[in-house]
């Protein structure tokens, strides 16, 4: 295991806005990154669902002066492994190979970023994959009813899903695309973050040579809105009924932040969390249940799901609700505490173990806080939390602005709106 201590974070910002953050990592042959770009959902204009879930399958196929198939090659030759998609609030390119690697991969996806072909044949296979996404979706009812919860908890255009709609997937034109990639892949506001076997001098000023000419643009604006209805229900002929909660929580950047993890992991977020002990195991009532912890950088939120047959979904949610509010009420126990500090840090302990993990990381915090949280201030900050400080937390956590969205052949009863 990489010595934690032994790690280095470096930061360089570039006259055109492009951030890098890096950290080398003892002991591991391999270098990954991550660039965000501030390019997802929630910048795409009005009725253009999907735009930057096709655009970053688009920049791939041909870039510089290679064609799609020539691009794929070169990565393969790399031993490079990497991936591209859109999430809300950014596109993510990331990648992971050899360190003695990382400068050529680099300089591919310079390429793919800065110089994509955006070829109009390659359109149409693009939209038929994100059809079928879409498609795959209605056949994944647990993953549409998070989706749609999304849409209707956060505000538009925080919540808008990713994937887009098969009406406005269908309604996508090149010019549209290349409009988007033109206003939104920007080095301002964009973060490359690097982990693994590097060399901070070579990296800094290949990351210059390469994106140093890269254009700042002006900054997205977007216009919020509220969403809702904070009860629903989406009618489905199926065997069984989705179940999805909301509420807001604290942000990474908030003094809360741990505590409203803690709060989250406990109600659900393990093999033995309350939500899986009450619901499932005493009750048998749904075969999948849990929580987890979302935000964004000025919003979060707590979102609960359940999956079940239509005659015990009422009492599903029931029960969930119950727990809900036994949390803000009854607070928690020090053995619960103990085992979701356990579980956390093992999970840090793994992505310090992985470059591809560490980019990420790196990129992510330096998105919410403007700054890189190390392993030990992480598990300094869990170690501080006591049954005390998360119950007091946990007990401002009501369900006033709870949003609770159902997915089936009926509707449940719900509690009324506060």
């Amino acid at each position: 295991m990489p010595d934690a201590s032994a790690t280095l974070v470096t930061q360089h910002t570039y006259p055109n806005g492009l951030v890098l953050v890096a950290e080398t990592m003892p002991g591991v042959q391999s270098a990954a990154f991550t660039l965000l770009l501030r390019a997802g959902a929630a910048y795409e204009p009005e009725g253009a669902g999907g735009a930057a879930t096709m655009l970053a399958e688009w920049i791939t196929r041909g870039a510089g002066e290679r064609d799609s198939r020539e691009l794929l090659s070169a990565l393969d030759n790399l031993g490079v492994s990497h991936g591209e998609s859109a999430q809300s609030l950014h596109t993510s390119l990331s990648a992971a190979t050899l360190g003695r690697n990382l400068i050529p991969a680099l300089e591919i996806f310079a390429d793919v970023v800065l110089r994509p072909h955006l070829d109009e044949e390659e359109i149409e296979p693009i939209r038929a994959l994100a059809l079928q996404n879409l498609r795959s979706l209605e056949d994944d009812p647990g993953t549409k009813v998070i989706y749609e919860l999304r849409r209707r908890h956060f505000p538009d255009p925080w919540g808008r899903p990713s994937p887009g709609t098969p009406e406005t997937v269908a309604s996508l034109e090149p010019a549209m695309l290349r409009k988007f990639q033109e206003l939104r892949y920007r080095p301002n506001g964009a973060i490359l973050g690097v982990a693994g076997a590097i060399d901070w001098p070579v990296l800094r000023d290949a990351v210059g040579r390469l994106f140093g000419d890269w254009p700042a643009g002006p900054d997205p604006h977007v216009q919020e809105r509220a969403t809702g209805p904070a009860r629903d229900h989406i009618l489905r002929e199926t065997q069984q009924i989705q179940i999805a909660l909301a509420y807001p929580t604290a942000t990474v950047s908030s003094p809360d932040y741990y505590k409203a993890r803690a709060a989250a992991t406990i109600l659900g977020g393990y093999s033995s969390a309350r939500l899986f002990t009450e619901v499932r195991e005493k009750r048998g009532l749904c075969y999948s249940v849990y929580a987890s912890y979302e935000s964004h950088r000025d919003r979060a939120a707590i979102l609960c799901y359940a999956g079940t047959s239509a005659d015990r979904a009422q009492q599903t949610l029931d029960v969930t609700l119950a727990e809900i509010a036994r949390l803000s009420r009854a607070g928690i126990e020090a053995e619960e505490l103990d085992t979701m500090r356990a579980g956390l840090k093992s999970s840090l302990i793994m992505q310090q173990e992985s470059s591809m993990s560490r980019s990420a990381a790196l990129a992510s915090d330096w998105f919410y806080l403007g700054r890189v949280r190390s392993l030990d201030e992480i598990s300094a900050q869990l170690d501080a939390l006591t049954p005390e400080s998360v119950s007091r937390y946990a007990a401002t956590q009501g369900t006033h602005d709870l949003t609770i969205l159902t997915l089936g052949p009926n509707a449940l009863t719900m509690p009324p709106e506060a």
